[in-house]
This record gives C-alpha cells, structure tokens and sequence, in this order.
C-alpha cells in the first residue's frame, strides 16, 4: 500500500485520546457482505429481484409489509440470518483494540443495519438507521421494540418467506425489521433516539476525538456528514474509501482503499 496519507493518518491516530468510528456499508465488504451499490451490484447479490426488475429502493418500501409481506420478508429475512452468519473481519478488532487503549475510549456511528459492530465486542454504537436484530408492529400499534427472536424459512428461489411471519406481541398484526426505510414514516425511532443521546453525551466529553470514517458513499450521505460535523473543529478526520475517497476542502487525511487493508496498515504504524 502506498505511503501517501498513510504517514499522516497514523500520526493522527497515534495521538488521538478517543476515537469516533463512522461506517457505512463499505466496513463489511471485506467480511463478505454485500453493500448493494446501484442496481447492478445489488441484483448479482440478490438475482430474484433482477427478474422482478425491483431495485434496493423499491425493495426496500415499507409499502410492502402491507401489500406482500412474503415479499416483504423475503428480503428482510435473508438479510437477517445472512448477518447473523457473518463474522466481522479483523478490522472491526483492530479499531476496537486501539480505541479501548485511549483515555476516552472508542464510540460508534453507523447507517449499517447488520449488528456487526456490537457483534465485534463495541459498546456505545449508535445505529442512524436502526437494526435488523430488533422488530416492531407495521401499524405500529404502540411504542413496543424487542429482539428479533426468530428464524425466517425464505425461498431463496423466490425470495419469499414462508409462514409464519413475525407477529406483534401486543395486537397480533404484522412485525416488521425496526429499520429506517425509504419513504418510511412508521418507524419507531426511540431505540436509536437512546443510542444517540449517549453519543451525543460521548462526544461532549470527547470533543478532541479522531474520527476514522469507513466505507461511507455519498448516495445515502448519513455517515459522511456526521463525520465531517464531528471532526470539523479539528480536522482530525481520517475518510477510508476506495471509490470517493476525496476530503472536503482538504481537511483530513484520504485513504483510498478497502476497509481491512487500509485499516491494518494504519493500525500497523
């Protein structure tokens, strides 16, 4: 790997006292994850829906839990049990590792759904977009979030599931993944709310923190934007990306390469 920004980026790191991890879809390539970039990356994940001609954001449409919910949880479901499959890559390890060392400790920002952060033993993670381990009422009948305790049978096929689907605890309706989809407005919001406020708590103790961005395009700009926000009074922001990997009005450091290279060179230093 080329030493150009990687000099800089470790000595950044070297003297952070906390670390703030921003990832978006690209942090779990390397552990074999799709990240459903355009149509086309999505459909070789998923060829069912390249015959159906339905992109990531149509399949993706709350709509569906009410108009087809075999459809609905055909996807959602594969998409659970294939990250409850998923080991996180050595990279999550190694920020874990040396942000556990530094006085402030290590905090977490992610529009990913997959669990993998808490999977890889990180404490505070904040989940913008919520989990696709947690589930809540379609209506939604009331304010309920609870684990996704259950095991969808999915035609791989077809990409439906087949009954039962999860079920409401309270009205016996419909469940749905506790995720922020397009055009979504009955997602329930609370459990992130609470991530956010401890965060938000973190970063006030920790306004010095370098951040170490991962993964994180500019089609859903979630993660680049908290990043950049997070890290804009020091410029202490190190942007891990091997497609855009460019640094807004030169603050920072770019690294344009996969997640775990890119990570175990930086850690390496």
């Amino acid at each position: 790997m080329s030493d150009d920004g990687l000099a800089g980026a470790a000595e950044m790191l070297a003297g952070a006292s906390a670390l703030l991890v921003c990832a978006g879809a690209g942090m779990g390539v390397d552990s074999g994850l799709p990240d459903f970039r355009g149509n086309e990356g999505f459909w070789r994940a998923y060829p069912p829906y390249a015959r159906l001609g339905l992109s990531f954001a149509e399949i993706a449409d709350p709509r569906h839990f009410a108009e087809d919910p075999e459809l609905a949880w055909g996807f959602y479901g594969h998409r659970l049990e294939m990250y409850r499959r998923t080991e996180p890559h050595a990279g999550f390890g190694l920020l874990l590792r040396h942000g556990s060392r530094l006085p402030g400790g290590v905090a977490v920002f992610t529009s990913n759904v997959d669990g993998q952060f808490q999977r890889a033993g990180f404490g505070l993670v904040a989940e913008a977009h919520g989990s696709i381990h947690h589930l809540q009422c379609t209506v939604p009948c009331g304010p309920d979030i609870w684990p996704a305790e259950f095991s969808p049978d999915v035609d791989e096929s077809t990409m439906r599931a087949r009954p039962p689907l999860p079920s409401c605890p309270n009205c016996g309706g419909l469940a749905r993944p506790n995720i922020l989809m397009f055009g979504d407005f009955d997602w329930l919001s609370a459990r992130t709310d609470a991530q956010m406020r401890a965060l938000d708590e973190w970063r006030r103790a920790n306004r010095d923190a370098v951040v170490v961005e991962v993964g994180a395009g500019r089609a859903v700009p979630t993660v680049r934007r908290y990043a950049e926000l997070a890290s804009a009074a020091t410029g202490a922001l190190i942007r891990i990306n091997p497609r855009e990997p460019e640094v807004r009005h030169g603050r920072g450091v770019s690294l344009p390469h996969a997640a775990l290279p890119a990570l175990t060179a930086l850690l390496d230093r």
